[in-house]
């Protein structure tokens, strides 16, 4: 800023009206004396308010007062962790939850951390500490409302309940039905009585958005790597072709969330009434037969997409270390969802920290072994790295 300032317009203003104002006093060198004193004293303080008010304008803004340091909760209260209590990891452990069975498919509980191998992209892993510690479960429960499983909703309620009431205390289950929409009929929750509540609130609706759903489900359901994931769904999985995920969406989206998928379908039941539809048509009259020509080549054409849809479901099971299920009936609901809660409570937890650091979002392949031949254990097929 420069030493000599320039008048402010403003006080050029104050002078020029105050200069031809003409005043009536006294005809003595003294009047005029005191009077010219008390107007230059007048003009001197406007323009030192004038040009102080402009040097103030001039100046930076004061800095902002000093932010207190962020601590997090954890730094102010560190948490504890008991023998038995649910342990939580860091990003750079990956958590393996794996089913172990003998030859004739029963589940095996009683093996230690020395009985497991670990292999990530061939290489085998270091197995963490944590390794078999008690991790709990967090279980969506899907309805496919637009398939046949619609006409049976309450073998599914019945069902789902007593599979609630399977997992352990510290498990929570979200519910979500699925149709031409898809709704979130529950959020998070271990209150048996508001999953009850929410399965009444099933209706039944039309086409299928069964890739948007399972995909959407795995992105928005879960979080963190504290407790272990999962999904399951009772559909047939034939997709209307009405979203926008695809199978290949559905893959990542799962393998991301690092869930489980189980699927109890319908497909065999379906079947069995399709192809009985269709032989009996095939064993009518030849002009029944021709009559009917339509319906025959739909019921050929829906078998064909059944097979499609069972191996698609096959792929995203196994994928994920989860089970594909076949009931023959809706009575044998409640038999398969117990199958499903036994599984998930004993499920090994295995934790290792990935030897290659590396964090380039590619997918590495993982595989898990036990030092007994007779027994196979099942886990996801790999995961993505977080970059």
């Amino acid at each position: 800023m420069s030493s000599s300032i320039a008048t402010p317009p403003l006080l050029q203003e104050i002078k020029s009206s105050l200069m031809p104002c003409s005043f009536k006093v006294m005809n003595s060198n003294i009047s005029q004396h005191v009077f010219s004193a008390c107007l230059l004293f007048a003009l001197c303080l406007c323009y030192s308010l004038i040009v102080s008010a402009q040097r103030i304008n001039d100046l930076p803004p004061p800095p902002p007062p000093p932010q207190p340091p962020i601590v997090s909760p954890a730094q102010n209260h560190p948490i504890e962790v008991d023998e038995d209590d649910v342990i939580s990891v860091t990003t750079s452990e990956v958590l393996l939850p794996v089913t172990v069975r003998d030859a004739r498919g029963q589940l095996v509980t009683s093996l230690k951390r020395e009985d497991f191998r670990v292999y990530e992209d061939g290489r085998e892993q270091p197995l963490s500490d944590l390794a078999l510690r008690q991790v709990p479960v967090d279980v969506v429960l899907m309805i496919d409302s637009s398939s046949s499983a619609a006409s049976n909703l309450d073998d599914f309620r019945r069902a789902a309940l007593e599979f609630a009431a399977r997992l352990a205390p510290e498990d929570r289950v979200s519910l979500i039905k699925f149709d031409d929409r898809i709704e979130l009929l529950l959020d998070w929750t271990q209150n048996r009585l508001q999953l009850e509540r929410a399965l009444r609130r099933i209706t039944p609706g039309v086409f299928t958005r069964f890739n948007d759903a399972l995909s959407l489900a795995a992105r928005e359901q879960f979080s963190g790597a504290s407790r272990r994931h999962a999904i399951v769904v009772l559909t047939d999985g034939i997709d209307s072709g009405r979203g926008r995920a695809t199978l290949n969406t559905v893959f990542r989206s799962l393998l991301d969330a690092q869930a489980t998928l189980y699927v109890i379908g319908n497909t065999e039941i379906e079947r069995v009434k399709k192809k009985t539809e269709l032989q009996t048509l095939l064993n009518a009259s030849v002009s029944v037969a021709r009559f009917n020509e339509l319906r025959i080549d739909d019921l050929r054409q829906a078998l064909h997409v059944l097979d499609l849809s069972e191996r698609n479901l096959e792929i995203l099971t196994d994928a994920t270390g989860g089970r594909f299920y076949k009931p023959q009936s809706f009575t044998q609901l409640d038999q398969v969802y117990r199958e499903v809660a036994d599984e998930l409570r004993h499920q090994y937890a295995l934790y290792y920290s990935p030897l290659d650091k590396n964090r380039n979002g590619k997918f590495r392949r993982v595989s898990v072994r036990t030092t007994r031949a007779d027994l196979r254990a099942v886990t996801r097929a790999g995961y993505y790295t977080k970059q």
